[in-house]
């Protein structure tokens, strides 16, 4: 005990949320881009980040809690981000279901081609659509000109 009474554990209470989502089991560190590319500053609801918060299973975790209807969460980009983050859906301040991710068949606009002869370097409003070619490792390709995509997403 300290001198306020209180535990030397430090641990932190974030309440409960009624109604929402929950992206649990998130590397450590990784919230803040999960938080940009799933594009949630844009969205007009409460939204918590927990970062290294402590996990039996993975030692240090990210928390992303979102107040607001799961149909606003693109899946597909956060499959691809990391497939093994646990969505938790909330409805009455209770689990309701628990999602699990995977990786998508086809990203649309979430990466860009580096290819410089690639069609995408051209046409300014064409979309940049990569196909999983490779599960096991992984492995997107461009949809156009076939580029691997060489970017570390869980790194």
């Amino acid at each position: 005990m300290n001198k306020q009474g209180n535990s030397d554990d430090n641990v932190l209470s974030i309440g409960a949320l009624r109604e929402g989502f929950v992206l649990d089991h998130i590397r450590a560190g990784k919230a803040m881009r999960i938080y940009r590319d799933l594009k949630l500053d844009k969205l007009d609801c409460t939204v918590a980040i927990i970062k290294n918060a402590s996990s039996h299973l993975m030692g240090r975790k990210d928390i992303i809690k979102v107040a607001c209807p799961i149909d606003y969460l693109d899946l597909d980009v956060l499959g691809f981000i990391d497939h093994n983050i646990t969505v938790n859906v909330i409805q009455e301040g209770r689990i309701i279901e628990k999602r699990s991710l995977h990786l998508p068949a086809r990203i649309v606009n979430v990466i860009a081609c580096k290819n410089p002869r690639c069609i995408t370097s051209i046409e300014q409003g064409l979309d940049q659509v990569f196909l999983l070619t490779d599960e096991a490792t992984e492995t997107y390709r461009c949809r156009y000109c076939e580029t691997k995509y060489s970017g570390k997403k869980n790194k």
